[in-house]
């Protein structure tokens, strides 16, 4: 596997695959990464980890808001995860596996780890890169977390490694700065917080910039002037964008 972003740039990114802002066709889903395929968008997904390890797709630490259920992710069993139903409809939470074996690399994957805290996290790399082993397509793994990010550097991990990150004062830019130290290879960032200075430079480096999440036209302008490519949902990019209902 190269570690060469610059595919990255290519398409836009369906933001936790292309779902309908879950009215009817709800995020991180088999369902949402089918429309994305379909459509030929490259998908965005958030990983947690069971308590017994396994990587599910699934954005929130707890199950309220996508299942309605009190709970942590991490205090369930993965087939109890996979049982639960996303937003009262047919679809469960899936696996990276399963998400892995429907897109069979029909697209790009840019897989964020939804990290806790450096003893929390303790194999939650491992469990990702043991999953991907002989995966055939382009995947890009990222994090907000600077020690998810360590984690797998040090792991050898064989993927593009990108910064998640957001924020337009110095303080942040100096944090921002410090993972670059780890030599990364692409940033996600907040498209409302472009342009600054470390971006610019970042830049000028030839990193590949992608933005979130864009959800009308102005974020959409704006990215594309200030980066190379967004994370979007809630329109179609294929047509003009709408402000998002």
């Amino acid at each position: 596997m190269s570690t060469n972003a610059d595919w990255i740039k290519d398409i836009p990114v369906a933001h936790r695959g292309y779902h309908d802002l879950n009215k009817t066709v709800w995020e991180n889903t088999l369902s949402a990464f089918s429309r994305a395929i379909d459509a030929g968008f490259a998908i965005e997904c958030d990983i947690q980890l069971s308590a017994d390890s396994v990587p599910m797709v699934f954005h929130d630490h707890d199950l309220q808001r996508l299942c309605g259920i009190q709970g942590e992710v991490r205090e369930r069993m993965a087939n109890e995860l996979g049982a639960l139903s996303v937003g009262g409809t047919a679809d469960r939470i899936p696996t990276l596996k399963q998400m892995l074996a429907l897109v069979k690399g029909r697209v790009p994957l840019v897989i964020e780890l939804k990290g806790m805290d450096a003893e929390q996290d303790d194999g939650f790399v491992e469990s990702v890169l043991e999953v991907l082993e002989g995966y055939e397509g382009k995947v890009a793994l990222m994090s907000f977390d600077f020690h998810l990010l360590r984690s797998l550097k040090a792991a050898g991990a064989p993927y593009p490694l990108g910064l998640t990150a957001e924020g337009n004062t110095p303080e942040k830019f100096f944090e921002h700065d410090e993972a670059m130290h780890l030599k990364l290879d692409f940033i996600s960032y907040h498209w409302a917080h472009l342009p600054n200075s470390f971006i610019t430079a970042q830049r000028s480096r030839n990193i590949p910039v992608i933005t979130w999440t864009v959800r009308d036209e102005n974020a959409r302008s704006h990215t594309y002037t200030h980066a190379d490519q967004m994370t979007f949902e809630g329109f179609d990019p294929r047509e003009s964008a709408k402000p998002a209902a």
